[in-house]
């Protein structure tokens, strides 16, 4: 048995089309903002990649680029600016930041109706009560990928493995909204296998290129891997997806299956901050 493929970029491109539509029949056109400090080349391709999905799409789009020794006071200056900016319905500022700034102090500088990426207290806060305004891309593109396969969530075990603000506690959130049991691990979880091998629907998000190997997947499983890393300038995911499809039902690979659906759910939330910000 070898895993179905979940196409990441078909998925990506079915919720492209829908945005366009709405957009085609919106008076407005939305508006996003991304602020870049430094010269980070993992970070230039994710904002050009931004930018050339915005511009596809019709949207407005803004593109602030600073130097690394930019200021923390005059990045907050800018985040101010572009919150009373009529014409910039979402914003992120692109992570890592530079070493003497502080990223949670930005993001919270973020209007919450703003925050395209998801990350401010206030919407991290209203996702841990079930109110789910704006949710954060990356894990809102792992639950769809999820779905894609038609598997019934309700009652599976899903392990997420990662703990990070950004991919493992959001994402669990989300699968416990679907009435899935959840375990999280990290870093510490001794041994890993232990639980990864329960997994029903594994999620893993751990920065560690192929760590996740055949031997520790259960049959027939869902597996998202929403890692990346260069080795010998290949790009890999956290799943060594060449053993890891022989056992699991279904997978995602990388690239081509998470990426595609974070920029994709990006886009979506410019959108949904433009409509909280009419009802505002």
């Amino acid at each position: 048995m070898t895993a179905k493929v979940i196409d990441g970029k078909k998925i990506a491109e079915k919720i492209l089309n829908d945005l366009k539509k709405k957009i085609g029949k919106s008076k407005e056109k939305p508006g996003l903002a991304v602020v870049l400090v430094g010269d980070n080349p993992a970070s230039q391709v994710y904002v050009n990649m931004k930018e050339k999905k915005c511009n596809e799409m019709g949207f407005y789009f803004r593109k602030i680029v600073l130097p690394e020794d930019t200021s923390e006071e005059k990045l907050l200056g800018i985040v101010d600016e572009l919150n009373q900016n009529p014409k910039i319905h979402g914003m992120l500022v692109q992570l890592p930041l530079p070493s003497h700034i502080d990223e949670q102090l930005i993001i919270d500088a973020i209007v919450p109706h703003k925050d395209a990426d998801g990350f401010n207290p206030i919407n991290m806060g209203n996702l841990l009560i079930g109110k789910n305004m704006i949710v954060p891309a990356t894990p809102k593109g792992i639950l769809k990928l999820i779905e894609s396969t038609g598997v019934n969530l309700e009652g599976k075990h899903a392990v997420v493995v990662g703990r990070s603000n950004i991919v493992g506690k959001p994402v669990s959130i989300l699968l416990q909204q679907k009435n899935c049991t959840v375990t999280m691990c990290h870093s510490k979880t001794k041994p890993l296998e232990e639980y990864t091998k329960q997994a029903d629907i594994l999620v893993v998000a751990m920065g560690k290129a192929r760590a996740i190997t055949k031997d520790m997947v259960k049959k027939c499983a869902v597996v998202i891997d929403a890692g990346t890393s260069k080795v010998y300038d290949k790009l890999v995911g956290d799943v060594d997806f060449d053993s890891v499809k022989k056992v699991a039902g279904w997978i995602t690979p990388v690239p081509g299956g998470v990426g595609p659906m974070t920029i994709a759910c990006l886009l979506e939330n410019t959108l949904q901050c433009m409509e909280l910000q009419k009802r505002l």
